[in-house]
C-alpha cells in the first residue's frame, strides 16, 4: 500500500455499506435504552399513583424487600459458584487432556468465567428469593398467637412464621449447595483436580478436601431437613382428617428424629475422609443411612399402621383426630358455634306465623340476580348506563323502618356508546363518570311485578337524601380518563343527560383522584405507560388535569394492602362517612379482605376456590393474594374505597389477629381503627360472604365434634345443590342475606344463611341442618354490635324427614296448578324464570319461598317480571301458588298464615287459584279477594283433554278450548304491551290471563270428572 493511500475505515465496507456488528450493536443499544425507558417510565408512574393514596410507602416497602432478597439470593447463589470456582482453579499436575482449550479459553476471558458467569447463574437461581418477601418480612415483624400445638407445645406462631422462613433458607442452601458442586466438578477438571491416570480417576488432595467438604454440607443439610420435617408432619394430610397420625408420632417422628442424627453423624465422616483420604467409613455410613431409612420411615410404619391401627383406627386415631376437630375450629373461627336442636314441625296449621311476623314482613321478593335487565330497563336513562348483572342486598333505614333492599350503581358503559362515537377524546375525556343508585325494596313489588324503587332517577331522587352521585370509580370504569381543567374552563365531562336543548349538563372533576398530568415529563411517562400518544398531544390534557387508572375497587384495595384476600363481592352502599349530617353522604365500595395462611398445625386445609363455587360466583376476582388452599383465614380488615376520588380506607377489623398485627408492623399507618369508623357506615358492614362459604363447607362435616363419630362419617352433611340449575350442571345453592329471627333470638337479624341435607351417596335431598350468622353489625359509632358474627346451626333430628331445597322445587314445578300455568306462559313465547329458593326458620319448621318471574324469550330489550310467588312449609302437602307472597302464605297456612307478608298492600293482581277449593266456588284467600279456583288435578298439558261421555263434557271442552285461545291472547298482547311500555295495558292483560287459565284448569277438572 502506498503511503499516501488512506486506509479504508473499518466501520465501512468498500461498496459503501456498514458492518453488520455496528448494525447489530446499535440495534442492541436502542432496545436497552427503549426497555429501560418503559421501566423508568412504570416505576414513576407507580411511585405517583402510590403517593396520590397517601401510601407510596407500600410501594417502597414491597418492592425494596423484594430486590433486597432478590439481591440477597444472586450474590449467595452467585459467591457459591465464584468461591468455588476459585478453590478448584489452583494448576495440578498429571494429565489434563481434553481441557486445556476450555481452561486457556477461561484464562483468556477471567471477565466471563469469574464474574459474568457467577452472576447469571445466581440470577437465575437466587434472585427468585425475591418472590418470598412476605415470608421474610413476616418472620421479622411476628406476632405470637398465643396458642400451642398439641405436640411439640411450639406456640402457632413458629409454624406459620418461622417454620417458613427455615425451609426457604434450607431450599437456598440446598440450590447453593448444586451450584458449588457443579463449579467444584468443572474448575477441578478444568484445573487438574479431577485427572486420569493409567486408566482411572484421581482426585488431588486439594479436590479430595474440597469434595468431602462439600458433602459434609449436604449431609448437613439432609439433617436439616428431617429435623424440620417433624414439624411438617402437623401440617400433613391424612386420609380422613389433616395433621400428624398415630402412625405419624408413633413410628415416623421416631424415625425422623434418628434419622437427623445419622446424618449429622455422616457429615462428621465426611469431614473424616476429606482429611484423611479414608472413604470406606462414609460409604458405610451412606449405606446404614440408607438402610436405616428404610426401616424406621417405610418398612415399620407401614407394619404398625396394617396390624395394630388400621384393625382399631377408630380407637388409636381419635386423639388425633381430636386434635384436628379443635384446632380447624379455632382455626376458621367455628369453636362459637351455637347449636341448638330444632324439631322441626311438617304440618301447616292456620296463624304459623304469628310469633314470626317480624321476618315474614322482611321475606325478599327481589332476586339480586336475576332483576338486573329489570333495572337497565327501567332506570339505565341512556345506552353508555348500565347495572351489575349481580345487584347488591343491604339494609337502609327508609322512613322509620330498616328495609332489606336490592340496590345497584348506575355506571358508565363505553360499549353502549354508538362506534361512530367512539374517539380519544370521548372515551378519555368526555364519557368518564356512572352516576348514582337505584334501590328497590326487597320484600315487595308493584302491582304490575315491577321493583318497588324507593331511590331511582337521573338526578338521584328518593329516601336516601344528598350525597355525592358521580362514579369515577367503578367495577366498569374506564382504564383511564383525563379529568380536571384550569379555572374558568368550559366543563366538557358529560354530567349526567337532561331534556333540554343541549340534552346534557356538563361538569368539571373536582376531587383528588389520581396523578397529575400537567407537566411535559408526566405526560411522556404515562403515554409511555398506557403506549397512547393522544395523552402527549392532546390539548385536553393541561396544567389542572388528573389521570385516573386503576380504578376498579379490588385492585386499588389489593395494591394499598397487597396481603389481603378479597372477598368475591363488593357491594356499594350512600353512608355518612364522617359522622356529620351536614355534609353530603359518599357513594362507597365495600369490599371484605382476609388474613390466611396454611400453617397452622392439625387444622383442616380447605380450597378457597371450591368452596367459593357456587351457582352465582363461577371463578375468583382475579385481585389480591389467591392462595390455593388455606387453614385459618380472618376477616381482619373491612376496605372502603370513594366511588368519587378513589381513596382507599383499611379499617382493622380482628385486631386480635395475629397476622393482621404483624402486617401492621410492616406497614405503619396504613391501617385505621375500628373506632374512627362512622355510626352510618357501621351500619352498612356485614358478614363477608366468603368466608361464611368456607364455615359451611367445614361445617358439613366439622359440625361432628366427637372423634370417634367423626372417623365414621356416618353423620356428615352436603350442601344442597342449585335446584333451578339446568341439567347436568352441578353447582351449590348460594347463602342468601335476610333478616331473619333465628331461635333464640330476641329480634329479627339481617343474616347470611344455607341449609344442609343428607350426605353420603343416598342424594336424598332431605334438611338435615340450618346455619346462620349473624350479620348486623349495629349503628354505634365506633362499636361493632356484640351479637355481630354469631354462629347458629340448627340441627334436624335424624328420624325426621323435612324436604331439602331440591325436593321442595321439584314439589313446585310437579304441582298440577302450578306447571299447567306456567306452561301456558312458555307457549306464548314467554320465559319462566325461577327466582332464589329461600328457606327460612319460621312457624317452628322449615318454609320455602321462591319468587316466579317472566320475560320475553327474545329479544334485547325483555326483562323479568315478577308474577308469582311459590311457598311451601314442611312436608310441602299445601303449596302456595299467588301473584303474592300475602297470598301464597295464606293458602300453605289454611287461609290465614297469622303474619303480613311485605307485599300485603300490592293490589291490582288478581289471586291464583286455591288449591283447596272446589273449581266454581270462590274462597276467601286471606286478603280480602275472592277467586274461583281449581282443583289441583288438573292436567298440565292441555292437549291431554278429551271430550267425554255424560253430562257437559262437550260445553267442558268447549270452555277449556275457548280458555286455553284467551290465555294465548292475553300473553300475546302484555308481550306487545311490555315492548311498548304500556303498563297499563300490560297490567289488564296479566289479569285476563290469570282469568283465562282459572277458567282452563276448572274445565280440564271436569272433564276429568265427567271421564
Amino acid at each position: 500500500m502506498s503511503t499516501t493511500e488512506k486506509p479504508q475505515k473499518a466501520t465501512q465496507r468498500p461498496d459503501g455499506r456498514f458492518s453488520l456488528g455496528i448494525f447489530a450493536a446499535t440495534l442492541i443499544v436502542l432496545a436497552l435504552l427503549l426497555g429501560g425507558l418503559l421501566i423508568v417510565a412504570n416505576v414513576w408512574t407507580d411511585v405517583q399513583w402510590y403517593s396520590q393514596l397517601k401510601a407510596v410507602r407500600v410501594f417502597w416497602t414491597q418492592w425494596g424487600w423484594a430486590v433486597a432478597l432478590g439481591t440477597v439470593g444472586l450474590l449467595l447463589v452467585g459467591g457459591a459458584a465464584y468461591l468455588n470456582l476459585m478453590l478448584s482453579r489452583r494448576r495440578e499436575g498429571g494429565s489434563t487432556t481434553g481441557a486445556g482449550e476450555y481452561r486457556q479459553y477461561a484464562e483468556d476471558h477471567p471477565w466471563l468465567a469469574r464474574l459474568v458467569l457467577p452472576l447469571a447463574v445466581g440470577a437465575v437461581f437466587g434472585a427468585p428469593l425475591a418472590s418470598e418477601w412476605r415470608t421474610y418480612v413476616l418472620w421479622l415483624n411476628r406476632t405470637p398467637f398465643g396458642q400451642s400445638d398439641a405436640q411439640f407445645g411450639k406456640d402457632i406462631s413458629f409454624y406459620v412464621f418461622t417454620l417458613p422462613v427455615l425451609h426457604s433458607i434450607l431450599g437456598l442452601a440446598v440450590i447453593a449447595l448444586a451450584v458449588s458442586v457443579a463449579f467444584a466438578c468443572v474448575g477441578h477438571y478444568l484445573y487438574g483436580g479431577v485427572r486420569q491416570e493409567d486408566g482411572s480417576m484421581v482426585l488431588a488432595t486439594r479436590a479430595r478436601v474440597h469434595f468431602g467438604s462439600l458433602a459434609a454440607i449436604g449431609a448437613i443439610l439432609v439433617a436439616c431437613y428431617f429435623w424440620l420435617s417433624r414439624y411438617d408432619m402437623l401440617l400433613a394430610e391424612n386420609k380422613k382428617f389433616s395433621g400428624a397420625s398415630f402412625t405419624d408420632i408413633n413410628a415416623t417422628l421416631p424415625g425422623r428424629t434418628i434419622l437427623a442424627v445419622t446424618a449429622a453423624l455422616v457429615a462428621a465422616l465426611f469431614v473424616f475422609a476429606a482429611v484423611k483420604g479414608v472413604w470406606k467409613l462414609s460409604v458405610i455410613g451412606i449405606g446404614v443411612s440408607v438402610i436405616a431409612g428404610l426401616i424406621v420411615t417405610m418398612i415399620y410404619p407401614y407394619f404398625l399402621q396394617r396390624f395394630t391401627v388400621e384393625p382399631n383406627a377408630a380407637e388409636r386415631e381419635s386423639l388425633y383426630i381430636q386434635r384436628n376437630i379443635d384446632a380447624t375450629l379455632k382455626a376458621y373461627g367455628l369453636d362459637g358455634v351455637e347449636k341448638t336442636k330444632y324439631s322441626a314441625h311438617t304440618q301447616a296449621e292456620a296463624g304459623q306465623l304469628r310469633q314470626d311476623a317480624e321476618t315474614t314482613t322482611q321475606i325478599r321478593l327481589l332476586d339480586p340476580n336475576i332483576i338486573s335487565p329489570t333495572f337497565n330497563q327501567r332506570q339505565q336513562n341512556k345506552p353508555y348506563y348500565h347495572f351489575a348483572d349481580q345487584l347488591s342486598v343491604d339494609r337502609y333505614t327508609v322512613g322509620a323502618a330498616a328495609r332489606d333492599t336490592v340496590i345497584g350503581v348506575r355506571e358508565l358503559n363505553l360499549d353502549g356508546i354508538d362506534k361512530a362515537q367512539r374517539t380519544w377524546v370521548n372515551d378519555h375525556t368526555v364519557y368518564t363518570h356512572g352516576y348514582g343508585v337505584v334501590a328497590a325494596y326487597g320484600n315487595t313489588t308493584t302491582d304490575k311485578g315491577l321493583p318497588a324503587f324507593w331511590e331511582q332517577g337521573i338526578p338521584s331522587q328518593g329516601e336516601i337524601g344528598k350525597y355525592e352521585p358521580r362514579v369515577y370509580f367503578g367495577m366498569s370504569s374506564p382504564k383511564y380518563s383525563v379529568v380536571g381543567a384550569p379555572k374558568g374552563s368550559k366543563p366538557w365531562e358529560l354530567d349526567y343527560p337532561v331534556d333540554t336543548t343541549n340534552g346534557q349538563v356538563s361538569t368539571t372533576y373536582k376531587g383528588d383522584g389520581g396523578p397529575s398530568i400537567g407537566s411535559t415529563w408526566s405526560k411522556l411517562m404515562f403515554a409511555i405507560k398506557f403506549r397512547d400518544t393522544d395523552l402527549f398531544f392532546s390539548n385536553r390534557v393541561t396544567s389542572k388535569s388528573q389521570i385516573l387508572y386503576n380504578r376498579d375497587p379490588r385492585e386499588r384495595v389489593s395494591k394499598v394492602a397487597p396481603y389481603l384476600t378479597l372477598d368475591s363481592r363488593v357491594y356499594p352502599a350512600v353512608v355518612d362517612t364522617d359522622g356529620d349530617p351536614k355534609t353530603p353522604k359518599r357513594l362507597v365500595w365495600m369490599i371484605d379482605g382476609y388474613t390466611t395462611t396454611n400453617q397452622y398445625p392439625y387444622s383442616e386445609r380447605q380450597s378457597l376456590e371450591s368452596a367459593k363455587a357456587d351457582a352465582r360466583t363461577a371463578q375468583s376476582s382475579g385481585y389480591g393474594r389467591e392462595p390455593k388452599q388455606v387453614n385459618y383465614i380472618r376477616n381482619s380488615v373491612k376496605a372502603v374505597v370513594d366511588a368519587y376520588d378513589g381513596s382507599v380506607t383499611l379499617y382493622k377489623w380482628d385486631e386480635k389477629d395475629p397476622l393482621l398485627k404483624a402486617w401492621s408492623k410492616v406497614f405503619p399507618g396504613t391501617l385505621k381503627s375500628v373506632k374512627s369508623m362512622s355510626g352510618d357506615l357501621m351500619a352498612h358492614m356485614r358478614y363477608p360472604e366468603d368466608l361464611f362459604k368456607v364455615q359451611r363447607t367445614l361445617l358439613s362435616r366439622y359440625h361432628v365434634t366427637d372423634a370417634k363419630d367423626f372417623y365414621s362419617g356416618g353423620d356428615f352433611w352436603d350442601i344442597p345443590q342449585e335446584p333451578t340449575a339446568n341439567r347436568g350442571e352441578a353447582s351449590q345453592q348460594p347463602p342468601y342475606y335476610l333478616t331473619l329471627k333465628m331461635p333464640g333470638q330476641k329480634t329479627a337479624e339481617f343474616s347470611l344463611s344455607t341449609g344442609y341435607i343428607l350426605g353420603g351417596t343416598s342424594k336424598r335431598n332431605v334438611m338435615t341442618g340450618f346455619l346462620a350468622v349473624d350479620s348486623e353489625a349495629g349503628s354505634t359509632p365506633g362499636k361493632v354490635r356484640a351479637g355481630y358474627g354469631k354462629l347458629r346451626l340448627l340441627e334436624l333430628p335424624r328420624n325426621l324427614t323435612v324436604p331439602g331445597p331440591g325436593q321442595a322445587y321439584n314439589n313446585f314445578v310437579t304441582d298440577s296448578k302450578v306447571s299447567t300455568t306456567l306452561n301456558l306462559l312458555k307457549q306464548g313465547g314467554t320465559q319462566v324464570v325461577y327466582g332464589n329458593l329461600l328457606t327460612l326458620p319460621v312457624g317452628g319448621g322449615l318454609l320455602y319461598v321462591q319468587p316466579v318471574y317472566v320475560q320475553a324469550s327474545s329479544g334485547n330489550t325483555s326483562y323479568p317480571v315478577s308474577q308469582y310467588v311459590l311457598t311451601s312449609f314442611g312436608e310441602g302437602t299445601n303449596i302456595g301458588f299467588a301473584p303474592t307472597l300475602e297470598e301464597s302464605l295464606n293458602q300453605t297456612f289454611r287461609g290465614d298464615s297469622g303474619a303480613k307478608a311485605g307485599d300485603a298492600n300490592v293490589t291490582g293482581q288478581k289471586a291464583a287459584p286455591d288449591p283447596n277449593a272446589s273449581s266454581n266456588k270462590g274462597n276467601s284467600n286471606g286478603s280480602g279477594k275472592t277467586t274461583p279456583t281449581p282443583s289441583p288435578s288438573a292436567s298440565s298439558s292441555p292437549s291431554a283433554s278429551q271430550s267425554g261421555a255424560g253430562g257437559g263434557s262437550g260445553s267442558a271442552q268447549q270452555q277449556l278450548d275457548k280458555s286455553l285461545s284467551d290465555a294465548q291472547s292475553a300473553i300475546k298482547r302484555a308481550d306487545e304491551a311490555r315492548k311498548s311500555g304500556d303498563w297499563a295495558g300490560y297490567g289488564q292483560a296479566q289479569k285476563d290471563l290469570q282469568s283465562a287459565l282459572e277458567k282452563a284448569v276448572a274445565a280440564r277438572e271436569e272433564l276429568n270428572k265427567a271421564g
